[in-house]
């Protein structure tokens, strides 16, 4: 895999349709199963929901978007990198980005069918702190906490 130079930048509407096709693709590749809402709703969603609680990120090589990121200071609520562009820093970058602006603590949940997520986040310094919360996919998942030193 070439590493492309990806820049970071604040999301902007006119990457929405590109954001939702990127985080479908790559969520059902890392869960395998269908996306269960439409596009329509996936995307409203991004638009109108998601900004109220999170900062969004996207990652963009030559405008096209392979990563995207919602966080605040206390959790990840999303964080997907397109699957042609995994294991070149993206989520890594955006991942230090969110720890940049935490509270010194965050927490995420992980499906827990999504081992490479998984190793990714342990990689990067979280630790499992439980299980079993309720998600629409029904799919058992792993919250797990981040703690600045």
């Amino acid at each position: 895999m070439n590493h492309h130079k990806f820049t970071i930048t604040q999301y902007n509407p006119k990457y929405a349709e590109q954001t939702v096709e990127m985080w479908r693709d790559s969520k059902e590749q890392a869960i395998g199963q269908k996306e269960i809402h439409s596009f329509e709703n996936h995307l409203y969603f991004l638009k109108s929901i998601l900004p109220e609680q999170f900062q969004i990120d996207l990652a963009l090589i030559d405008e096209k978007v392979v990563g995207m990121i919602a966080y605040n200071e206390r959790e990840i609520s999303q964080l997907y990198i397109h699957n042609d562009y995994q294991g070149i820093g993206i989520g890594k970058t955006l991942l230090g980005k969110a720890k940049e602006q935490s509270s010194g603590r965050l927490t995420l949940y992980t499906f827990e069918v999504n081992e490479k997520a998984q190793r990714f986040y342990e990689k990067h310094g979280f630790k499992k702190i439980g299980s079993g919360h309720e998600n629409e996919e029904n799919l058992p998942d792993i919250q797990y906490e981040w703690m600045s030193k």
